[in-house]
């Protein structure tokens, strides 16, 4: 079976259609009235030609039946009379018809002489050339009018559909996170002016994302506030819960403290991607032993492939943290075993468990949410999708497929994390290979008064 062709996509715009639709009812128009004028104007011609030879028909028959010479444009029988004019005469009735003499358009008229045909013509060429010119009068205007009503329409048109992509531009980038993305258009802001449609869509989008904005900031007030709160009294809990005998009771009090104070952290660290303040301590880092590390602090038998090492420029903080995010979320979620890999800039995280639940895949991490027997609040992937976005980090959640190297795998081959960061590249220094490339100004520091970085 064979496919339609598609058309091209600009044939589906606004402007395009309204292009044709407006041309087809130009030349439409323009055909409809310039045939009832050319047909009036011919007419009309025509009956002037006819009764004057009709006119001249009834003097040449007065003259040939009271026997005097007949006039220079009549004559009996003439050669070029047309057959069918010449049989109607004969036939003892009168009648015209317009014909072609020498070349030049005549007005025949012809009428019974003793069983001949009395004819007289008149030359036509003037109406001819008349209709002629009024036929291409009608078509030149008619050119002239569809281009220049293309034109106006196309330019109103244009104005309504930069309107209606500039709306659109902002719905998305109301959709990507950015709620002070405001269309403004000047017919909302001016009481005066009438709304039209496109204004009236306008105002309704900017109305919603104000809505919407006041929302959500009233939300992560309320989050920040309460995990401000907690803090104080978490403080003094935990500090409590330090001084009980130790005892089976004891244990659980003070687990459940510490699950209250990283939740705690948690919401106040979500607060802080969500007001959108967070700043960046950029440095250059050799990927592989940073992501070494990573495993060796989360303490889990996390396995370590480097395919190719990388430099990287990034924040080395934020990007422990997403990568400690990760690693402890396959451990918690998924099934070992659980691989780290390192690809030059590109870090993957792989268990072997049942894989994300399709609404992650398709939305990403939301917090409070979780389909993994009711264990933790999804905040750990949050945070590392709002960390990744600080640093510039692109994060992708994906169900890796099932192989035959994993034939007790469940349907899905576990879930994959894929963190891309932007590659450092270096220039050619020579004093830069004296140098070790992960020897960070700032770490030399610390490394000298035998501390380690307090944002590590």
């Amino acid at each position: 079976m064979r496919s339609r062709p598609r058309l091209p996509a600009w044939t589906a715009t606004l402007t395009w259609k309204s292009a044709v639709f407006i041309t087809v009812m130009c030349c439409a128009l323009a055909a409809i009235l310039g045939t009832l004028v050319h047909v009036s104007v011919t007419r009309r011609t025509v009956d002037d030609a006819r009764e004057r030879a009709l006119t001249r028909l009834t003097t040449a028959t007065r003259a040939y039946e009271a026997g005097e010479p007949l006039p220079r444009f009549a004559g009996v029988d003439p050669a070029a009379l047309p057959a069918a004019l010449r049989a109607l005469a004969v036939g003892g009735e009168r009648g015209t018809v317009v014909a072609d003499d020498d070349g030049r358009p005549t007005m025949w008229a012809a009428g019974p002489a003793d069983g001949r045909a009395l004819a007289v013509r008149v030359d036509y060429t003037t109406g001819a050339e008349t209709i002629a010119g009024l036929d291409r009068s009608i078509l030149g205007s008619s050119v002239l009018a569809i281009g220049l009503t293309l034109l106006v329409g196309a330019f109103a048109v244009t104005r309504v559909t930069r309107r209606l992509h500039l709306t659109a531009q902002v719905a998305r980038r109301i959709s990507a996170g950015d709620l002070d993305a405001r269309v403004d258009d000047p017919r909302t802001r001016d009481p005066s002016r009438t709304e039209d449609e496109v204004a009236t869509v306008s105002g309704a989008l900017d109305t919603m994302a104000s809505t919407l904005q006041r929302k959500l900031q009233s939300e992560q007030r309320f989050t920040a506030d309460v995990a401000h709160e907690l803090r104080t009294p978490l403080t003094g809990l935990s500090a409590a819960a330090e001084l009980l005998p130790e005892g089976r009771p004891s244990e659980l009090v003070r687990d459940r403290v510490r699950a209250m104070r990283a939740l705690t952290e948690d919401l106040l660290e979500i607060s802080r991607l969500d007001a959108g303040n967070e700043t960046v301590d950029l440095a250059v880092h050799e990927l592989g032993p940073l992501a070494e590390r990573v495993v060796r602090a989360s303490g889990t038998p996390t396995e370590v492939l480097i395919v190719r090492d990388a430099t990287v420029e990034t924040d080395r903080r934020r990007l422990e943290r997403v990568l400690g995010n990760l690693v402890a979320n396959a451990h918690r979620h998924g099934a070992p075993p659980v691989v780290l890999t390192v690809d030059g800039p590109v870090v993957s995280v792989r268990d072997h468990g049942a894989g994300y639940p399709a609404y992650l895949i398709q939305d990403g991490p939301q917090r409070f949410r979780t389909e993994s027997g009711g264990k933790g609040h999804g905040l750990g992937l949050t945070i590392a999708a709002g960390q990744a976005e600080v640093i510039g980090a692109e994060l992708v959640f994906t169900n890796a497929p099932r192989t035959t190297d994993d034939p007790d795998a469940p349907d899905g081959g576990g879930a994959v994390a894929r963190l891309t960061l932007p590659e450092y590249v270096r220039l050619d220094d020579p004093l830069g290979d004296r140098d070790d490339p992960d020897d960070h100004p700032d770490d030399r520091l610390g490394d000298a008064d035998g501390r380690d970085d307090p944002e590590g």
